[in-house]
C-alpha cells in the first residue's frame, strides 16, 4: 500500500515537474518575444533620429507610438497626452457648450450612440448610429474620441458644422449646429398615461438619478399606479453607480445586478441589488432602442434576467466595456479597457447588446414602393474617399413623422394582457 502510494505521489511529482517546465518555457518565450520588439522599436526609433529629413523630438516619437500603440487595440483605449489628461481631470459639468451626443468609434467611423432629448443635436435630426465623417470641413478618419469631443465642444452661442453619413438612408448631410450650455434632466417625464399604468422616461444615469426615481414613484404611486411603462429609449448611459442603485428599486435585496471579468483578479467585480423596499409587485415593461447603451443596457439586462420585467423595442446599441485611466510619470496617463460588463445570467453586454424579449421597430408611415436592395457597408477607407472627392450629398427627405408611438403602445397593451391573465387564474 505505502509503494503504491509513493509511486502515485512520484507521478504527481514529475507531473506537476513537466507543467512547471512548461509553464516556464512559454513564459520565458514571450518574454523573448516582447525583448526583440521592443529591440525592432528601439532600432526604429534610432534610426528615425538619424535619418529622417526634419529633427524630431523624441517625446514627439514617443507620444506618436503610444498612441498609435492603444489605438491599435479597441476604440476606447488611448494614450492621454498631458494636456488631454488635464482635461479630462477638470470637472467641465455646465461651463461648456456642447451639442448634446454621446459618441464612440464602432467600425472604424466616429458614430452617435444617441441625441440627447431636447439638446440641439436632437432639434437639428442628428440620429442614432449616424457616422460624423467630417467636423468643421476636417475629416475625422482615424479621430480619436477625445480628438472629436474637444472639436464638438466649444463656446455656447458658437456654431459648429459636421458632416453625417446616414448609411440607412445612403445620403451625406450636412448640418451647421449652434453649441448651447447642455442641462441633462435625469427624468423627462413621469404621469399615468391610462387605467394607472404609470410612465417613467429616464434620460440619463446621473448622481441623484436614484433619489428622482424615489419622488417618481412615489408621486405615481399616489395617483394610484398598478403598472408601469420604464423608457430607456436614447437613454446613453452614465454613472454605473447610479445605474446599479435605479435598477435595485425594482429587484429583491441581494440579486447579483451586474459584474466585470477582465484578466486580472481585481478586474472582477459584482454588483448587488442593497435596497431595501423594492418594487417587485407592480408589473413591469421597458423600452428599449439602439439608442440605448451602457448604464440602460445594464438595468435593462439585470430587469430581464430576474424576470422582473417585459424588455420590449429594438435591440440596444452594444456598449459595455470597462476603461480605467491609470497616470504615468510624465503627467501623460492611458486609458485603458480592463474589463467587460456583463448581465446577471453571463450575457455579454459589450457588441452584442440586450436582445428585447418583444421586438418592436419604431413605427413609420411609409409610401409603398418597390423593394431596394440592403445598403452595403462600406469600408471607412472608401467613405472618406467619396468625402474627399466632394460628392454631392443628396438633398434630405422631408421626415415622415408618425404621430402615435408604437411601441408605447405594445408597452401598455403587454400590461393590460398581463392584468387580463392575472384575473382568469384567479
Amino acid at each position: 500500500m505505502r509503494r503504491r502510494i509513493s509511486v502515485v505521489l512520484i507521478l504527481v511529482l514529475i507531473v506537476f515537474g513537466i507543467y512547471s517546465f512548461v509553464s516556464s518555457a512559454t513564459e520565458k518565450k514571450k518574454k523573448d518575444d516582447l525583448y526583440r520588439q521592443v529591440e525592432l522599436f528601439s532600432d526604429t526609433l534610432a534610426i528615425i533620429q538619424t535619418e529622417y529629413v526634419d529633427d524630431v523630438q523624441p517625446r514627439d516619437l514617443i507620444y506618436g507610438a503610444l498612441k498609435g500603440m492603444l489605438s491599435s487595440l479597441d476604440p476606447h483605449s488611448q494614450f492621454l497626452d498631458p494636456d488631454a489628461y488635464n482635461e479630462l481631470k477638470v470637472d467641465t459639468e455646465g461651463k461648456f457648450g456642447g451639442l448634446g451626443i454621446e459618441i464612440t468609434v464602432k467600425d472604424g467611423l466616429l458614430t452617435i450612440v444617441t441625441p440627447i432629448e431636447d439638446t440641439p443635436a436632437w432639434k437639428a435630426g442628428l440620429k442614432t448610429n449616424d457616422r460624423i465623417v467630417k467636423i468643421n470641413n476636417e475629416l475625422t478618419r482615424d479621430m480619436t474620441i477625445t480628438d472629436a469631443v474637444k472639436r464638438l465642444r466649444g463656446k455656447a452661442g458658437e456654431a459648429v458644422n459636421i458632416t453625417i453619413l446616414r448609411e440607412s438612408e445612403k445620403k451625406i448631410l450636412e448640418f451647421k449646429i449652434v453649441r448651447d450650455i447642455i442641462k441633462i434632466k435625469n427624468i423627462k417625464e413621469a404621469k399615468i398615461l391610462q387605467d394607472y399604468i404609470g410612465y417613467i422616461r429616464l434620460v440619463e444615469f446621473r448622481e441623484n438619478t436614484a433619489k428622482d426615481m424615489d419622488s417618481a414613484l412615489e408621486n405615481l404611486k399616489k395617483q394610484g399606479m398598478n403598472a408601469l411603462i420604464l423608457d430607456l429609449r436614447n437613454n446613453p448611459g452614465g454613472l454605473l453607480d447610479a445605474a446599479v442603485k435605479t435598477t435595485e428599486k425594482f429587484i429583491d435585496k441581494d440579486k447579483l445586478i451586474v459584474y466585470t471579468k477582465g484578466r486580472r483578479p481585481n478586474q472582477n467585480m459584482e454588483f448587488v441589488s442593497l435596497g431595501t423596499h423594492p418594487i417587485i409587485d407592480v408589473p413591469m415593461v421597458v423600452l428599449i432602442n439602439e439608442g440605448s447603451a451602457s448604464g440602460s443596457e445594464i438595468m435593462a439586462g439585470a430587469l430581464q434576467d430576474h424576470k422582473r420585467a417585459i424588455i420590449l423595442g429594438a435591440k440596444s446599441f452594444g456598449k459595455g466595456s470597462v476603461q480605467t485611466v491609470i497616470p504615468l510619470s510624465d503627467g501623460s496617463a492611458l486609458r485603458l479597457t480592463t474589463s467587460r460588463y456583463f448581465t446577471p445570467s453571463g450575457k455579454q453586454i459589450h457588441g452584442k447588446g440586450i436582445m428585447p424579449d418583444i421586438v418592436v421597430e419604431e413605427g413609420r408611415i411609409e409610401l409603398a414602393a418597390s423593394p431596394e436592395p440592403e445598403p452595403k457597408t462600406q469600408k471607412p477607407e472608401e467613405i472618406f474617399e467619396q468625402i474627399e472627392n466632394k460628392e454631392k450629398p443628396e438633398k434630405e427627405e422631408e421626415a415622415k413623422e408618425y404621430s402615435a408611438d408604437n411601441q408605447l403602445m405594445r408597452a401598455v397593451d403587454a400590461l393590460k394582457a398581463i392584468r387580463i391573465y392575472k384575473e382568469i387564474k384567479q
